[in-house]
């Protein structure tokens, strides 16, 4: 086992890997900017480490500082989180130059998975189903003639990217140009890189993910999670089991996926996502992660994800970190999450400002991951994730509304957010039927700004 790991990340995901390392009797280093110097995952870790500065590039994305930091504290191994440098190869290749081991997998499998048309390719040979599509589009003659042989409507998407950021939707050749131009245009100022590819744009999908681990040469899956409850392609509220969904479907894209990611050798935690539209699941991107919504997954396998995924870079193997007897079956537990944004749940805007009072509840069935601390300042540089608040119960009636009680009872002044969203969403009879799809929200809201008075969501 490690001795001591170097956390490269901050806030919610932070305090939650600080969490394992001192179950696991780890030492644990928390990096931060001028900006966190109060942050509690920061009080909370064994030791510290400054990153100067406040910009992302400047601290938690400077890969040269902070390899630099890890190696002065001593570190053996090193956490990415999420988001920042996590799904970054020469990140991970860097770090291990260095000495120090990556929590996550290697180089070659976040280089793969990351490359979308590439991860497509890969999956698709290894038996799991993948959504009609095309490889790289160079030019407008391609990009035409490939949406012709897919079939309208298209969706362009970053070949670099992931999390549904610069994705456009072309519904015939007259929007096509146009949207191959700012798809092309947000790649290249969201990742370095313009090449974009198309994708069939399935209808009403919705958003499963496939929660993996593997050691190198076996891998499992250990459930899934729905998350089609989003917005602006961003997940809001995700839950697991996911509702409605056939046990005998679900075990056979899970030995798919099993299959695709055993082999290329797959050593880590992570996560196939998919979309499922008229009963077929279509292969959507890894994420070769600690995902944000890994805690509706814990709580209903009694699973520490974070936790295993070190312990399996610490060199262990499945069947040591996870025996076969322990293995989940299948739960009569359910879990939902709701994500508490620093945004006004009316404009959909970011919010700054100083958290005057934050006070996360304290209730039977409600776990709360929460990444700041009274007298904290909301800033525009970093994501605005302030807390996310989980639910669980013997059925998922009961779930939902424990996580309902749970985002009601935070107390927050000083920033708005977006509670009064997600209390609506946990209310409305489309999600309490379990009859939600990727664009339902965004089409309850009619994409502008609610006046006061008016339902939040219609």
């Amino acid at each position: 086992m490690f001795r001591r790991v170097f956390i490269a990340n901050r806030g919610v995901v932070a305090r939650r890997i600080v969490r394992a390392c001192s179950e696991l009797g780890v030492e644990s280093v928390a990096a931060y900017s001028d900006l966190d110097r109060d942050a509690p995952h920061v009080a909370e870790a064994t030791a510290s480490a400054r990153l100067p500065g406040f910009r992302a590039a400047d601290t938690y994305v400077n890969i040269e500082r902070v390899i630099a930091a890890a190696k002065t504290a001593g570190a053996d191994a090193l956490h990415p989180g999420y988001g920042f440098l996590a799904e970054n190869p020469d990140f991970a290749s860097r770090v291990a130059d260095a000495g120090i081991a990556f929590i996550g997998p290697g180089p070659g499998a976040i280089r793969t998975f990351g490359e979308k048309t590439g991860a497509r390719r890969h999956m698709e040979q290894a038996g799991f189903p993948v959504a009609p599509g095309s490889e790289l589009i160079e030019d407008e003659r391609a990009l035409s003639a490939a949406a012709r042989r897919i079939g309208w409507p298209v969706m362009l998407k970053p070949a670099a990217g992931g999390g549904g950021i610069g994705m456009r939707v072309a519904r015939s050749e007259a929007e096509l140009v146009a949207a191959f131009a700012s798809a092309k245009a947000l790649a290249q100022g969201a990742f370095g890189n313009a090449a974009v590819y198309l994708e069939a744009l399935l209808p009403n999908p919705r958003h499963i993910e496939l929660q993996m681990l593997g050691d190198g040469e076996r891998v499992r899956c250990v459930g899934e999670r729905e998350c089609s409850v989003q917005r602006r392609h961003q997940k809001v509220i995700e839950e697991a089991p996911a509702p409605g969904v056939q046990p005998g479907h679900l075990a056979d894209i899970g030995e798919r996926a099993v299959a695709a990611l055993e082999a290329m050798g797959y050593a880590s935690l992570g996560t196939v996502e998919t979309l499922l539209a008229k009963r077929r699941f279509a292969f959507l991107e890894v994420n070769t992660r600690l995902q944000v919504e890994h805690g509706v997954t814990e709580e209903v396998t009694g699973l520490d994800l974070v936790q295993l995924q070190i312990r399996l870079a610490a060199g262990e193997r499945l069947d040591e970190v996870l025996p076969p007897e322990r293995a989940p079956q299948g739960s009569n537990r359910f879990a939902v999450q709701a994500r508490i944004y620093a945004e006004d749940s009316r404009r959909m805007l970011p919010s700054t400002g100083t958290l005057s009072t934050y006070r996360p509840p304290r209730l039977t069935g409600v776990r709360v991951e929460a990444g700041y601390a009274e007298g904290q300042a909301m800033t525009p540089y970093y994501d605005p994730l302030l807390a996310k608040v989980i639910g669980t119960g013997a059925t998922r009636e009961f779930a939902i509304g424990r996580t309902l009680v749970g985002v009601k009872a935070f107390e927050i002044r000083g920033v708005d957010t977006n509670r009064d969203l997600l209390q609506a969403i946990l209310r409305h009879p489309d999600f309490l039927a379990g009859k939600v799809h990727t664009g339902w929200l965004e089409a309850r809201l009619k994409a502008g700004p609610r006046p006061a008075g008016a339902p939040l969501l219609l």
